[in-house]
Parts: C-alpha cells; structure tokens; sequence
C-alpha cells in the first residue's frame, strides 16, 4: 500500500510538473548590473535634468514594461523610447506599471535577436521618473551595453533644452547632433537659468551651480526632494570627450555686466577644467534674437572671444570659439517667444555637425582615448 502511494505521488507530482504554467515575465530590479544609466539620477533612483534615461541590450526582446515608484512626476511624465537606433517614439507614463508596445505599430520594424532599448525623459520641466523595475518576457536575456566612446557634453538654457518642442529634448539641437554622430550624450541645460549664480525667471541657482548638482533647479519646488545633493562626475561612464556650451541669453536679461559675465565664464571654464582636463571645450556665440524685420537682437557682443582668447593665453589651447552669427533666422524661431522651432533646431544641428567635421572630430578623438 505504501508503494503505491509513493508511485501515485509521483506520478501526481510529474504531471502537475508538466501542467503548471510558467511564469510569461521576469522583472528586473533597478540595481541590476546590465541597465546603463544615463544623465542624472538620484538614489531613489530617480531622473533630473531632461534627456537623463537608460539603456538595455536585450536577446529575445518581446514585451516590455517600466514599472515606476511614487517619485514618478503626477500625473503623467514623457519619456521617448528608441527600438535598435530609430527615431524616438513619444510616451506618457506614470507610477506603476507603465506597457511599453515594443512590437506595436509605434516602431517601424519588429524586434531582432538583440534589441537596443533607449529610453529618456523629454520635458525641460515634469520630467522625474523614479524607476522601480522592468518587466521582460521571461525567455529574454538582459545583456550587457556596451557604450560608444565617443562622449558629447552640453550644457545651456531653454535654447539647448528643448523647451516649446513637441518632444522636448529629443527634438532640441544637441540631441540631434549626440545622434548623428552616433554617440553617448549628457544634456544640462535649463530654460531661464543664467551661468551666474542668481535668482532667473524661476530659477533659484545659475548653471555654474547647478551643473556640479545631481538635480536641476526644479529641485526648489519638489516637494519630497526640495535640496541638492553634489554630483558624482564618475557615473559619467564614459567621461565626456567633447564639452559644447551655449549660454548667456539669461545673465543678459538680467543686467549681469559684461565684465561680470567675462569673471562667471571664466571661472565656470576654469572648475570645469577640474573634471575635463584634457577634452577640447566648445563656446558657442549666441545666435541672438531674430526678429521678423530680419534684424538680430544681440548680447555679449565681442565677449566669448575675450573669454576664449584669456583661456589661449593661459596656456589652454583647447577651448575653441564657435561662431554662430547668421545660424538663425526668423523662419527659424516661434514667433512668439523667438526660441528656435523644430526645423530650426534641426538646422543648427546640421551646421555644428558640419562645423565639427570641418575642426577634425574623428581624427582628435584618438588623442583622447
């Protein structure tokens, strides 16, 4: 009796083996070792400061969710999602589980073996995801991604940020020319902030700040995170091998003189040389402030070159002037705020690009790695 009690068992036990389902999704914990973060992020972890996101190399990619915490902006954050290098789709997630539709009309072709996922937060303002976990399928293999070693970092206002476009940072300028170029790129740019460490439109701290903090100066009005914490320039993985700058627009309108935004800028250059001791550093010239009667509004006229040429004779001759005068035009900019439009972003894109390949991108590279 006994005997055919253990063979019943067994033979239960085998079926019910062959019968129970298997689990269709494995989540995956925001400390696993194969996301790469991207941009700033807190401990919690949560993003600041547009274009911040991750990315993952996927196998056997065919299902995806994010699955966010209570940090998450209410009610709704945009993020864009890129499937293996096509342009970025538009999404609006929350906290909680958030499907992402990989294998959905939203992408022009389906999943590969090995997927590349990028996902970024969009917006120069709302943009806080605070990520708990990720939802695969449960036949994928999260991989390791390997980054490009090529390394943009820019660093600007409301004109480098994206701010008044449909997808926001994905659509500004210096994200356009990250991806051209086909590699990695961190965007801290404001819209308001002035490089000066002062009170402008709304923001609390100037750039020459707000920089060496992990969060943006919305911080100031985020209720449970309303302080700063430093930044840790070796999460940058990798370091930046390219620094572009665009600023100004802001000291101006706020009557910083021209001598004191010659000391701000120079001084910015000088700590950010702390971090950056090799990298040539790009310092654009305002484009100004087109008007319909084809006239440009001006600022700092003269004052970047004073800034580049102190940096030259002291010794640092990779700081380099880019001169944007004529970039844009009207047809270029809302007419209604005269910051530029998506066509617009788009053109100043191509322009620096070819400005860059005119300087010798590819060749300088290998003096850096």
């Amino acid at each position: 009796m006994v005997a055919l009690f253990l063979c019943f068992t067994l033979i239960f036990a085998t079926v019910a083996s062959k019968t129970a389902p298997r689990p269709s999704t494995v989540d995956i914990s925001y400390r696993h070792p194969h996301i790469y973060y991207h941009g700033r992020w807190d401990t919690s972890p949560g993003t600041w400061w547009a274009g911040s996101g991750f990315k993952l190399h996927i196998k056997n990619l065919h299902s995806l969710a994010l699955n966010l915490g209570p940090f998450t902006t209410s009610p709704l954050a945009a993020v864009g999602v890129s499937l293996n290098y096509q342009d970025f789709v538009n999404f609006n997630v929350s906290a909680g589980a958030n499907h992402i539709p990989i294998l959905g009309s939203s992408f022009s072709s389906q999943s590969e073996a090995n997927n590349v996922i990028r996902i970024n937060v969009q917006g120069w303002q709302n943009n806080r995801i605070n990520l708990n976990s990720i939802t695969l399928n449960a036949d994928s293999e999260l991989l390791p991604y390997v980054p490009e070693e090529l390394s943009f970092q820019f660093i600007g206002d409301s004109l480098s940020a994206g701010q008044f476009l449909p997808q926001g940072v994905d659509q500004a300028w210096p994200f356009l020319v990250g991806e051209h170029f086909k590699a990695e790129h961190r965007i801290n740019a404001q819209p308001g902030a002035a490089l000066s460490d002062i009170v402008s439109f709304g923001n609390v701290h100037g750039i020459s700040y707000q920089f060496f903090r992990t969060e943006d100066t919305g911080f100031y009005y985020t209720t449970d995170h309303n302080f700063t914490t430093p930044w840790d320039f070796s999460r940058d993985r990798p370091a930046a091998t390219h620094i572009i700058i665009h600023i100004g627009a802001n000291d101006a309108s706020q009557g910083v003189s021209n001598d004191e935004f010659i000391t701000v800028y120079s001084d910015f250059l000088t700590r950010l040389r702390t971090i950056y001791p090799r990298q040539p550093i790009f310092v654009f010239t305002p484009w100004g402030w087109p008007n319909a009667d084809g006239t440009i509004g001006q600022y700092y006229a003269g004052l970047y070159q004073i800034i580049v040429d102190k940096r030259t004779q002291g010794g640092d001759k990779n700081v380099f002037l880019v001169d944007t005068t004529g970039w844009v035009t009207f047809p270029d900019v809302f007419p209604d705020n005269q910051h530029p439009n998506v066509p617009g972003h788009a053109k100043i894109a191509g322009k620096f690009e070819e400005w860059l390949r005119v300087w010798g991108l590819k060749s300088h590279l290998n003096d850096l790695v």
